[in-house]
C-alpha cells in the first residue's frame, strides 16, 4: 500500500487510517530539523535591523544560555520569532503554538505574549499601547515575560555580540522536539523556573 484508498475521509477505513499514522509519527520526528531550516530563513525576514532575525534569535538563545536558564527556556528564546516568516502579524502565537507540546507551560505562555510586553519599549514610537502588557497583570507568568523581554528579546539586537551558532543549539532543539507531546510532567502546568540560575551559569562559562 503506497497510498490511501479514499477521496474523502470519511471514506477511509482502518488500514488506510493505520497507514497513514504510521506516515505520520515518521513525518512528526523530523519537526526538529524542519525549524532549524525554519531559522535559517529567518536571515531572509524582516530587514532594517543591524541584526538579521537569526542573528537575534540566536543572541537571545545565547543570553539565556549564559544566564544559565535550563533547556526549555534556551529553545523557547531560540525559537520565539521563528514565526515572522510566515505570521508577521501574530509571530508570538505562531511560535507559541509550535513549541505548546513540548515545552514548559510557562515557556509557551510567555512565547504567546512576549509582543505585547515588548511594547514596552517602542509602543510610544509606532501608536501602540507601550503598556499593553497589563492586561495580564496577575497572571502567574507575567514577572517572567517581563524579564524574558528585558534580559534575551530586547537587547538582542546587537551586531558586535558574540553569540552561539545555530550549531550549537541543534542538540537542545532535537531534544525538545523528541519528547512526548503533551507530557504532563514535561508541561508542568502552573510551575515556575527561573530565567537565570547563578549556578549553571557559572559552569557554563
Amino acid at each position: 500500500m503506497e497510498q490511501v484508498k479514499f477521496t474523502a475521509m470519511k471514506d477511509g477505513d482502518k488500514e488506510d487510517y493505520d497507514f497513514l499514522s504510521v506516515h505520520e509519527v515518521e513525518y512528526a520526528k523530523g519537526t526538529a530539523d524542519r525549524l532549524l531550516k525554519g531559522l535559517v530563513q529567518l536571515d531572509e525576514s524582516l530587514s532594517g535591523y543591524q541584526v538579521t532575525r537569526l542573528g537575534h534569535s540566536l543572541q537571545s538563545a545565547t543570553r539565556a544560555w549564559r544566564d544559565g536558564a535550563d533547556t526549555d527556556w534556551v529553545v523557547s528564546a531560540l525559537l520565539h520569532d521563528v514565526g515572522d516568516i510566515f505570521a508577521p502579524h501574530n509571530h508570538d502565537e505562531y511560535a507559541a503554538a509550535i513549541l505548546k507540546p513540548f515545552v514548559r507551560e510557562q515557556c509557551t505562555w510567555v512565547v504567546k505574549t512576549h509582543g505585547d510586553f515588548q511594547l514596552l519599549y517602542f509602543g510610544e514610537h509606532v501608536g501602540a499601547d507601550p503598556m499593553k502588557r497589563d492586561r495580564h497583570k496577575g497572571h502567574i507568568y507575567f514577572d517572567d515575560c517581563a524579564e524574558f523581554c528585558e534580559r534575551w528579546d530586547q537587547s538582542s539586537f546587537d551586531p558586535g555580540y558574540d553569540a552561539k551558532p545555530l550549531s550549537f543549539f541543534e542538540p537542545m532543539v532535537q531534544e525538545v522536539f523528541a519528547r512526548d507531546a503533551y507530557d504532563a510532567a514535561v508541561l508542568r502546568e502552573g510551575e515556575r523556573e527561573p530565567l537565570v540560575d547563578s549556578e549553571r551559569a557559572a559552569r557554563r562559562t
